[in-house]
């Protein structure tokens, strides 16, 4: 026997069956961008809004079977981070995708915390302009997150559940009071092949650059991976939820689209935070406003909610691939829940809520996303040489091929992406280069008690177990 020294890898408990697993993917990907969204696509492109919005489920469809292949082939917590660890075995591109991810979930659920304190106050009709009550609203909203998170995902995802209802019944309401308007006489399906194209841009320009901006409210199927330790047998599951997951939100955001242009004019859904709140307004002027402020608080909740949970998972499952200090890895004895990654982002995101200006993140985010996407789908096409015993899902090699064409060109200057995304996703990564110079050197003073690590090779396959 070989006197390699054995990492013990804590288990988490596996409470996720197809059912809940389906609420996660659809609520992760409905919340914050579809509510908000909506009216600043129209702006890009008129009245075709429902185009943009077709055009990145597309592009997530495709992306979403190289993760398919990946997790039921690896069905380990960590996702993205994992599989390019497995397929490059390049510490440093590792730590800088991990950084990536990470930091779209913490900025996301950042976002939200303040939206739901936004929201929150004109719920019950206070002043919004307060910014220090808004400030600590927003804190303790993220400090209820890290609690429900710390005792357990089986809390957590029954959180999701009910949020996730919610936020459904929102969406439902404004497809309804569409279908009931429309049916009525009311609104002017005329819009929906209406374009409205920049001075000096093309259709297609307008699209993509478009679908750039609305690819933001397709994100989320991803976070559903960092699960998978934490699911029921998820080679047999997880593809049929993923798809079908895709396949409602994809449904759900073109009718939502398409009732939202035929009530309100694209220029008058351009202005403002609120655009389905004007959708409403207008095709039921009876329907008290009050509750879909509500419905939208809890929408963003949700989305704090699931992205908070993929943060601490993914540093989880990285600390036990040796990329991230292993403290990280630690669990709660009774609950399973690693209690250290989950302090930790939080405490980041607390940061992010008190001094990060977030407004002009969420480019950022989804520029980073697709960066992300990118490798993923290169990856799954490296690891084919990599044989597993265990039957998976294969995704046709066309899929991720077309994938990372279409991945590349939505996050190129070429899709009319703005340039202040790639100078903030620029400073982001200067700062994940920083951790990272700082994380090969705790992880060099670590290797130097053992004489059977090598500082300079970091195993692809993980610890052993």
């Amino acid at each position: 026997m070989s006197d390699s020294v054995v990492v013990e890898r804590p288990e988490l408990k596996r409470v996720m069956g197809p059912g809940l697993l389906l609420l996660f993917v659809v609520g992760d990907i409905l919340g914050t961008g579809v509510y908000a969204l909506t009216g600043k696509v129209a702006g890009e492109v008129g009245g075709a809004v429902w185009l943009p919005f077709l055009c990145a489920f597309v592009v997530a469809m495709l992306t979403a079977t190289s993760y398919l292949e990946l997790v039921t082939k690896y069905p380990k917590a960590g996702g993205a981070a994992v599989y390019t660890h497995k397929a490059f075995g390049i510490h440093f591109l590792t730590f800088l995708l991990t950084f990536a991810v990470m930091c779209s979930g913490l900025t996301s659920a950042s976002s939200a915390s303040k939206a739901f304190a936004a929201n929150f106050f004109t719920a019950v009709h206070l002043d919004p302009d307060r910014g220090a009550l808004l400030m600590i609203t927003a804190l303790g909203f993220m400090t209820l997150i890290a609690l429900v998170n710390l005792r357990g995902v089986g809390e957590s995802v029954k959180a999701n559940v009910v949020l996730t209802c919610v936020e459904l019944s929102g969406l439902l309401i404004v497809i309804g009071v569409g279908a009931w308007a429309l049916l009525g006489g009311d609104g002017d399906t005329s819009r929906l092949t209406d374009f409205h194209v920049p001075e000096g841009e093309s259709p297609f320009g307008a699209v993509t650059a478009a679908t750039a901006l609305a690819f933001f409210a397709m994100v989320g199927f991803e976070d559903s991976v960092n699960m998978a330790e934490e699911t029921k047998d998820p080679v047999r599951i997880f593809p049929r939820m993923m798809l079908i997951g895709l396949s409602i939100t994809g449904v759900i955001y073109v009718l939502v689209a398409i009732s939202a242009v035929a009530l309100v004019a694209p220029d008058e859904l351009n202005k403002g935070a609120t655009p389905l709140l004007k959708v409403v307004q207008a095709g039921a002027p009876g329907f008290p406003l009050e509750v879909f402020a509500w419905i939208t608080m809890f929408a963003v909740a949700n989305s704090a909610l699931i992205n908070m949970l993929m943060a601490s998972r993914l540093l989880y499952g990285m600390s036990h691939e040796r990329v991230l200090p292993g403290p990280l890895g630690r669990v709660l004895h009774k609950r399973r829940t690693p209690y250290i990654a989950i302090l930790f982002t939080t405490l980041l995101a607390f940061f992010l809520i008190g001094y990060a200006d977030l407004a002009a993140l969420g480019g950022t985010t989804a520029f980073l996303l697709l960066c992300v996407f990118a490798v993923v789908n290169v990856a799954v096409l490296v690891l084919r040489r990599d044989k597993v015993e265990h039957k998976h899902f294969h995704a046709p090699t066309a899929l991720p091929v077309l994938g990372v064409v279409l991945c590349v060109y939505l996050a190129s200057p070429l899709s009319g992406r703005d340039s202040a995304d790639y100078k903030i996703a620029g400073w982001l990564m200067l700062v994940g280069v920083g951790l990272w110079a700082l994380t090969w050197l705790l992880n060099k003073y670590v290797f130097k008690r053992h004489a059977d690590f090598d500082p300079t090779h970091l195993d692809p396959q993980g610890p052993v177990n």
